[in-house]
């Protein structure tokens, strides 16, 4: 009798571990997300790190600053400075600036989609919070500056509503221009594009964007709006919205209809809106021109992001414990310019004090006589 019980024991022991190892898979599964989203590095050595923390559905998810962690090159960061969280968080929203890159071309007209593009675009303008700026870029074979950066909704809206379909698709180019309209633009920044289509006049590429952007700058997150299994221009360019979203630090996702398509603008706008700022200094304080590598981790939940960010500076800079050797090193070169052009006076001077005639060399020839032949007028040197 004692074995039975035992082994009853033992399987419901079993049964329990699974059942635990379940919950935990699960757990793990539908948990926590954490991303870097942009590194500020404008006030360096003060580097400033956006992270966003979300659910598996993409949905902000408030968290205890203090179990966020950051790491440079391995080395834990000590924060000087945190902010955001925004309402998830009880926090402050983080201020951003978004440029909204709308597609204008001719398939916008089909189905509507232009109607539900700009419906979605002012629902995201209608989400903005104090310290928030939008500027709207618009594309069809041209590009167009609708609304510069602004935090008028009313500018904004109006220039939504003026939008009207066109015809080809230079998406490229205009995603371009937005990052190049964001660069003077300080803090939390990104650029959000809605695209039906595959881009057909561009002159501009995924890697000028890039370069644009550079390895920190900010990110760029898409919406394809149509049926993605299409083929040809009548699809979304999803592996090209994929890989420059990825490469740029941003979102990609896809929509079908126009319900779904404004839910989304605000999931994104409330995403930036609950991000956290966490300032650091350096212990590397010189722009070197080298990445550093980053590492973002919440400590409570056991989720880490990895990212990187470059100081910039083409040539070392030259520290304050430094400048006296730099000093030194300049002036020696300065002597050595300065010795052959000193040796050079010198010996101008040293030839005219010691007078007399100079020694020179004449070509001299014979005068007279009948036409020259071989031993006659030849000419020959003469010192004189």
């Amino acid at each position: 009798m004692n074995t039975i019980w035992y082994r009853r024991f033992l399987t419901l022991t079993l049964l329990g571990l699974i059942l635990i190892s379940t919950t935990i898979t699960a757990g793990a599964q539908s948990g926590q997300q954490v991303r870097i989203t942009q590194v500020d590095n404008s006030r360096f050595p003060n580097v400033t790190v956006y992270v966003s923390v979300s659910d598996s559905a993409g949905n902000p998810v408030g968290v205890d600053p203090a179990t966020i962690q950051i790491s440079e090159n391995g080395q834990l960061m000590q924060p000087t400075d945190v902010r955001g969280g925004g309402d998830v968080a009880g926090g402050e929203a983080t201020p951003v600036t978004t440029v909204l890159v709308i597609d204008i071309s001719g398939s916008m007209e089909k189905g509507n989609k232009i109607s539900a593009a700009k419906e979605a675009a002012k629902a995201y303008v209608n989400g903005m919070q104090g310290g928030d700026q939008v500027g709207i870029v618009a594309f069809d074979s041209n590009v167009y500056e609708v609304q510069p950066i602004t935090s008028d909704k009313s500018a904004l809206t109006s220039a939504i509503d003026g939008l009207r379909t066109g015809s080809d698709t230079a998406m490229y180019n205009a995603i371009l221009k937005a990052a190049v309209s964001l660069e003077n633009v300080q803090g939390r920044k990104t650029v959000l594009v809605l695209s039906d289509g595959m881009d057909n006049q561009s002159s501009s590429t995924e890697d000028n964007i890039v370069d644009s952007v550079g390895p920190s700058g900010l990110t760029v997150s898409a919406i394809g709006f149509g049926d993605p299994s299409l083929g040809g221009q009548g699809g979304i360019d999803e592996a090209g919205l994929k890989s420059l979203t990825g490469r740029t630090g941003g979102q990609y996702a896809y929509v079908t209809d126009a319900a779904t398509l404004t839910n989304l603008y605000q999931q994104y706008g409330q995403s930036y809106q609950s991000e956290y700022a966490i300032t650091y200094v350096t212990p590397s304080t010189t722009r070197d021109g080298v990445n550093r590598g980053l590492t973002v981790s919440l400590s409570a939940a056991g989720v880490s992001a990895e990212g990187k960010y470059n100081p910039g500076g083409v040539l070392p800079e030259v520290t304050g414990q430094s400048w006296s050797l730099f000093a030194a090193i300049a002036l020696g070169l300065l002597v050595l310019l300065a010795v052959p052009l000193i040796f050079m006076g010198g010996g101008k001077l040293l030839g005219g004090v010691g007078g007399g005639r100079k020694g020179r060399i004449k070509l001299a020839s014979s005068s007279g006589g009948s036409s020259p032949g071989p031993n006659r007028a030849r000419g020959r040197v003469k010192l004189r």
